[in-house]
């Protein structure tokens, strides 16, 4: 068998293995979602502000997308200058005039050069008689002031132009033509999805394309009768006029809806003067009143089934490049498209609301970076779900148990990376006793020990002795391995939910602390018993799954007398060792009232410290510690929980937010 082969090749930013895990989207959510316990919310603000990838690669979030997106849409406005749709118009008109004039004044040449004797320019046939030199100078004059009175109007020059007989072939040819493209032109106007079948359209296919538009206006009827539309059949007659093959009657409307409304807001988007001349120009050529009627049912019908597709879009653009009839419907559908791209981000709650975008179509308007962006962040959501930390509950996106466990060692290992920038060393505690936690200490064998002997130690005394091969043991040589003393510990964190804690900026780093010890308590001692309470006005017990969504309390007062009591309530069922540990900024300021009610007073009122101090004396009784750790520096604030651990035997530790 031959030895696998391998291939290394220098990085180069295409290989995988550093995008975004859903590790860590949530770890970078941790932040957020501790402090306002809404994972729907924190979401959204990650998508909102952006974040970065393991490799530290960043994704723009939503505001940034959006600047570039607006930025994008105003760099067209400023550009272009939508008059040039008119202008290009006219002047094709205006050269087809000159052209009819050109040849109108080459016939008054010939017709003075008749009067004075001289030959025909163009045939050298000897001179005609005065008379017919009279006739074809009238005829020019005549005609050259039937041009002079056109209308100003371009819808009145183009029928003024229909009914002129032209002296010029090359000038008629060149108005039929002008004519056949405004057709199209109108034609694409409303229906821009058929502009490769526009072209080139003869009069039978404009029968087609009639009959086309009424039976999609039927389909319409029918779905919103609730009846289901012969799509396929729709297709088999006329899906060579869709070159984009939609696959569905909802795809090609959408399509067609959202087309026909960026050809409204060009329309909506010219002048009064521009708009009047459109219109009258649409009415002048489009003489068929079916399919008119027909045009018109469909925009209706669309806008009834796609009401935000942008029909009252208005653009002022302020530019001095001119937009022909076609640069200006494609620079309307990137106008379309960018508002609806921003409509879509502006709506999604969720990432997941984001995979309806045109990623591709993203790139193309604005650029790359921001498309990838999009598409990242649109994965979001499903990247925690996929990952199990995260599950759907009633429509709701909730953290799963795996979840919430992550959470937790985010929390922790925040706090871990302080403490080593901190330098703190580590405590030992020199206790030896009978348990199963190996120490990785030996000591010699006395009467009564367990007999877990060290062989490795055991035989090399015996070597040691003088003992050889056979080595024979004596009890001498017994060596045995200590054990720490491993005791349960019974566990209840109280963390202040009292208004005062946000408005210290109290509440996210105690939120933290609670998140890391439930994680390290429930990870390291799997063995001991770990409750809840929270506590503000009054106090509460909760579990571990709440723990992540749990946020402040809107309302004033620290009730710790009721949180104690809780507390006791719940170690009084557990064994070994109890404690408290509380995390509060402040002193007590409420209390259960004798008919049950909490009352709160500020400053305390001596009911409430009596209160207070009575369970404090009730948990020394029962052996349970109090152990604090007070956010807030104020001396006077910090000498009740002095006061609290002198008569208890707990400890307090002084601290703030940022230690």
């Amino acid at each position: 068998m031959g030895r696998p082969h391998f291939r290394y090749s220098p990085w180069d930013g295409s290989q995988a293995g550093f995008e975004l895990d859903a590790y860590d989207v949530l770890e970078q959510l941790t932040d957020d979602l501790l402090y306002n316990g809404d994972l729907r919310s924190a979401l959204r603000r990650m998508m909102t502000q952006g974040f970065e990838d393991a490799s530290g690669k960043p994704t723009q979030g939503l505001r940034e997308i959006l600047k570039y997106l607006r930025g994008a849409r105003q760099d067209r406005l400023d550009r272009f200058d939508l008059g040039g749709v008119y202008d290009q118009i006219s002047g094709q008109l205006n050269e087809v005039l000159q052209m009819e004039r050109d040849a109108l004044d080459e016939r008054l040449a010939q017709a003075n050069a008749m009067d004075d004797g001289l030959p025909d320019a163009d045939t050298d046939s000897a001179p005609m008689d005065s008379r017919s030199s009279e006739l074809i100078r009238a005829s020019s004059l005549e005609k050259h002031l039937e041009l002079d009175m056109l209308p100003e109007d371009l819808a009145g020059r183009v029928k003024g132009l229909e009914n002129y007989e032209f002296v010029s072939p090359e000038a008629a040819a060149l108005f039929e033509t002008l004519s056949e493209r405004l057709r199209e032109q109108l034609m694409s106007n409303y229906v821009n999805q058929l502009t490769d079948a526009v072209q080139g359209m003869s009069g039978a296919q404009m029968d087609r394309m009639k009959d086309m538009m009424a039976e999609l206006n039927d389909m319409l009827g029918q779905r919103q009768r609730g009846e289901t539309p012969d799509f396929e059949g729709f297709m088999e007659r006329y899906g060579d006029m869709f070159p984009g093959e939609p696959q569905t009657l909802d795809e090609l409307l959408e399509i067609m809806a959202r087309q026909m409304a960026a050809a409204q807001a060009m329309f909506n988007s010219m002048t009064p003067e521009q708009r009047d001349q459109m219109r009258r120009l649409s009415e002048q050529l489009l003489e068929d009143m079916d399919l008119r009627w027909q045009m018109d049912q469909l925009s209706d019908n669309l806008r009834q089934a796609f009401p935000d597709a942008g029909w009252g879009a208005h653009y002022s653009f302020d530019g001095a490049d001119p937009l022909d009839w076609s640069m200006a419907s494609s620079i309307m559908g990137e106008l379309g498209d960018l508002d609806q791209i921003e409509r879509m981000i502006q709506s999604a709650a969720e990432p997941g609301a984001l995979a309806e975008i045109d990623f591709d179509r993203v790139r193309e308007l604005i650029g790359e970076q921001e498309a990838e962006s999009l598409e990242r962040i649109s994965r979001l959501a499903s990247e925690l779900q996929d990952a199990g930390l995260v599950e759907h509950r009633e429509g709701k996106l909730e953290l799963t148990p795996r979840g919430m466990r992550r959470l937790g060692q985010d929390a922790l290992s925040q706090l871990f990376r302080k403490l080593d920038k901190d330098l703190l060393g580590r405590h030992e505690v020199d206790s030896r006793g009978f348990g199963h936690e190996r120490s990785f200490q030996t000591r010699p064998y006395q009467w009564g020990d367990s007999f877990d002997l060290n062989l490795e130690r055991t035989i090399r005394n015996a070597i040691l002795r003088g003992e050889r091969s056979p080595v024979r043991l004596s009890p001498d040589d017994f060596e045995i391995e200590e054990t720490e003393s491993v005791a349960r510990t019974s566990t209840v964190l109280m963390l202040d939910l009292s208004l005062s804690m946000p408005m210290r900026d109290n509440y996210l780093p105690a939120k933290k602390v609670t998140m890391a010890l439930h994680s390290l308590i429930s990870m390291q001692y799997p063995s001991d018993y770990l409750g809840m309470v929270v506590f503000s006005e009054s106090a509460r017990v909760i579990t571990a799954e709440e723990l992540p969504s749990v946020t402040w309390d809107y309302v004033y007062g620290t009730n710790m007398a009721h949180g104690f009591q809780l507390a006791r309530d719940l170690l009084r069922k557990q064994s070994g060792t109890k404690q408290i540990i509380m995390i509060t900024d402040g002193e007590p300021t409420a209390h259960i009232n004798r008919f049950g009610v909490p009352e709160f007073h500020y400053p305390p009122v001596q009911e409430t410290v009596d209160a207070t101090m009575l369970e404090v004396a009730r948990c020394t009784r029962e052996r349970i510690r109090i152990n604090t750790f007070m956010l807030e520096p104020d001396p006077a604030l910090q000498h009740f929980v002095q006061v609290m651990a002198k008569v208890n035997g707990g400890r307090t530790f002084f601290t703030t937010p940022e230690t």
